[in-house]
């Protein structure tokens, strides 16, 4: 968050390959991302304040798990680690230069380091890092328990900023967890008891965020700091850490257990929140200069109407089109032809251009 800001879109394909229910919840989820960083700024006022600690709780947790679940078939083959590139690492360079430039003529400071992410870019940083260890961890007897393990082994140490370090390790058991889901996992959570129980565990985090949001630093639903730099020591920062975990995870659970697992009119709005994710940092920036007439409960109002409005424009085919050639580049030009392992430079190979096999191809050809 993303994405999260979110997971990017699936590979096109008909309707009735794509999963309602996560479209659904991302589309939803794009809506928190928005309007929360919309109000990030206007957390004098106590509403907002504690909005912002219940949303930042799972919102992009929600994003991470489901990516994971969508990076179940991600392997080190051609055309993934194409899709790669196109999907997240192009759009990063991209982003991480659009979003230093308004530094530059408005400050007269430009710094660009594409080791250290600027403002929401992390999101794509640590997703591309975590989608290339996803065959190790398909390998590990107990993935979910080693994730965790890192994760409160890294509030331990002052990792540095480079790689976005402190968030990948810190927020990688929500990816583990996704690939480790199935889809009979997501049929639980579309039975009638599973709803009920999601509503009622959003509405119960909720109060509990009104009543406790100014008694927790912000930093630890960041996830960008050590214990020692929030000001705790390793043992109580761990258990808070784990907390983190445990809370984020229910609270994602529950979101998707209240979301539509039926097609919507803003499922296909769902499958683009890559777009809103990457976009809407630029009317943040905008909102910002406004901070001093917005400061009150009606600002913070608006702008949460204002973001719900804006992540949902964003998403729409227009905004699409004209931002394609950022957010989902097309670099089919940089690439050579797929080929097979071990094969000679200018070996072609015997598959098709696009990395699927051809009735006649070996068994060994790759794929995507």
């Amino acid at each position: 968050m993303t994405a999260t800001v979110p997971a990017p879109a699936l590979p096109s394909g008909t309707a009735a390959a794509r999963d309602p229910l996560l479209d659904n919840a991302k589309y939803l989820a794009i809506l928190l991302v928005v309007s929360g960083h919309l109000i990030e700024d206007l957390r004098d006022v106590p509403a907002a304040h504690a909005l912002y600690f219940f949303v930042y709780l799972f919102h992009m947790p929600l994003f991470i798990v489901i990516s994971g679940y969508l990076s179940r078939n991600f392997t080190f083959s051609a055309g993934k680690a194409r899709k790669l590139i196109t999907g997240l690492a192009v759009p990063y360079v991209i982003f991480e230069v659009a979003y230093s430039l308004p530094r530059y003529f408005l400050y007269g400071k430009l710094e660009i380091s594409l080791l250290d992410p600027y403002y929401l870019t992390w999101f794509l940083m640590s997703l591309f890092l975590w989608r290339l260890s996803t065959p190790v961890w398909q390998q590990l007897r107990w993935p979910l328990t080693v994730a965790v393990g890192l994760s409160l082994l890294s509030g331990t140490s002052a990792l540095p900023d480079e790689l976005s370090m402190n968030r990948t390790f810190g927020l990688l058991p929500f990816y583990v967890l996704g690939l480790m889901l199935r889809p009979e996992h997501l049929d639980l959570l579309r039975r009638g008891w599973a709803r009920i129980t999601g509503a009622v565990i959003l509405a119960g985090g909720l109060v509990v965020a009104f009543l406790v949001h100014y008694d927790v630093p912000t930093e630890w639903i960041r996830w960008r700091h050590a214990n020692h730099q929030i000001g705790v020591d390793d043992v109580t920062g761990t258990l808070i850490r784990l907390a983190m975990l445990t809370v984020g995870a229910l609270l994602v659970a529950a979101f998707l257990a209240i979301t539509p697992s039926r097609r919507t009119w803003f499922s296909g709005l769902g499958a683009a929140t890559m777009y809103a994710y990457l976009l809407h940092g630029f009317a943040v920036k905008v909102a910002e200069r406004f901070h001093s007439s917005l400061v009150n409960p009606v600002g913070v109002a608006a702008m949460i109407v204002f973001g719900v409005v804006l992540a949902t424009v964003l998403c729409t085919p227009p905004v699409r089109r004209l931002f394609k050639w950022a957010v989902e580049p097309d670099i089919s030009w940089a690439f050579t032809r797929l080929r097979r392992p071990g094969g000679r430079p200018g070996d072609r190979g015997s598959g098709r251009a696009d990395g699927q096999e051809t009735p006649h191809s070996p068994r060994h050809a790759v794929r995507a």
